[in-house]
């Protein structure tokens, strides 16, 4: 099995559980979370299938559908838009204007404001700055299957949809873009205004 969270990822949440491929876990994020629901301390509220711990701060006009679950320490800023399954680990900030759809934030992680992550994990410590998208589709092909390059091999994830793997300690600049099936290691820097693609056409 390729060894995928684990090479990207030092400490995964207990969410994660053993499965090593991303793609995987987002195919499957929403039963994960509706799951993981059933299991959640008592301090949580949980409210038509979103989960929010009292820690959290939710901003004004925060739009968040289920499932979801929104840890402690967590800050959503105001006019997001959480959809298709998503999974705020214990510090994990979203801020103002952001779409956040099927994917995975862990701990201590930012993205910044006016930011679109899609179909996404993002590790631990990681910084995206304002306007960076993570994109999940690729429109402007007739095969918009996603695929992953790893050690110079092409990997189909059989999804239509997968955005990133993004490991820990990563910084992402303003404005960057990481096209579908985009792997970042630990710690990689990414340019403002960069494009990221490892599956071109």
């Amino acid at each position: 099995m390729l060894q995928l969270l684990s090479t990207y990822i030092t400490h995964p949440s207990s969410f994660l559980f053993t499965e090593e491929l991303p793609w995987t876990i987002i195919e499957h994020l929403c039963e994960i979370i509706s799951e993981l629901q059933q299991h959640l301390p008592d301090d949580f509220c949980i409210k038509d299938g979103v989960a929010i711990h009292p820690m959290a701060v939710i901003g004004h006009n925060v739009t968040i559908k289920a499932p979801a679950i929104i840890s402690a320490h967590c800050f959503v800023g105001s006019n997001s838009y959480l959809r298709n399954g998503v999974y705020l680990a214990p510090g994990a900030k979203v801020g103002i204007s952001c779409e956040v759809k099927t994917s995975v934030i862990l701990e201590n992680s930012a993205i910044a404001h006016f930011n679109f992550v899609g179909d996404s994990i993002i590790g631990c410590d990681v910084n995206i700055e304002a306007g960076a998208i993570l994109a999940n589709h690729y429109n402007e092909r007739d095969d918009d299957s996603v695929f992953v390059h790893i050690d110079g091999q092409r990997i189909p994830t059989e999804l239509h949809k997968f955005g990133s793997l993004v490991g820990d300690g990563c910084r992402v600049g303003a404005n960057a873009v990481l096209s579908p099936g985009t792997l970042l290691k630990p710690k990689t820097i990414v340019k403002r205004l960069e494009l990221v693609e490892q599956n071109p056409l």
